[in-house]
């Protein structure tokens, strides 16, 4: 499927607000209300979008938050990973090329919580090493 900018800025505009009315989508866009549904049901059918979403407010974000680099024993990564699913506070893991293998996030209520986390991950058959990065405050978010 090829995307055409009015497309590139329909998504942008809802990646910004998954919640903004057709019909205002359409007046930025200088579009019909019909013609931007359209336009959304086929970047959902085609899976350009896969899904609308919320982004977790201030009140609802975890206190403590961490990037954990694991480095993985030769064909272990299967059995890291799995798990590695089986822990709370795991947000999101990826393989990654470079001097480790996993980047894993992580979200803590407490310090705590978090310390026992990382201990599980440390101690996860097949995990060569890790080293936890704690995440200070946020500067620059684009996610969506």
């Amino acid at each position: 499927m090829q995307l055409d900018d009015t497309d590139r800025k329909l998504i942008v505009l809802l990646a910004q607000n998954a919640r903004t009315p057709v019909s205002e989508l359409g007046r930025r866009l200088g579009i019909a209300r019909t013609t931007v549904q359209a336009r959304i049901d086929r970047l959902v059918t085609n899976k350009v979008i896969a899904g609308f979403t919320i982004r977790k407010g201030e009140m609802l974000k975890s206190a403590i938050r961490a990037t954990v680099m694991i480095c993985v024993e030769p064909n272990a990564g299967a059995s890291v990973l799995s798990r590695l699913k089986t822990l709370a506070g795991i947000e999101s893991v990826h393989t990654v090329s470079g001097r480790v293998d996993m980047i894993v996030e992580v979200s803590s209520p407490s310090t705590e919580a978090l310390d026992f986390v990382l201990d599980q991950i440390g101690q996860a058959s097949g995990v060569k090493s890790s080293e936890s990065l704690i995440h200070l405050s946020t500067k620059i978010e684009r996610s969506g």
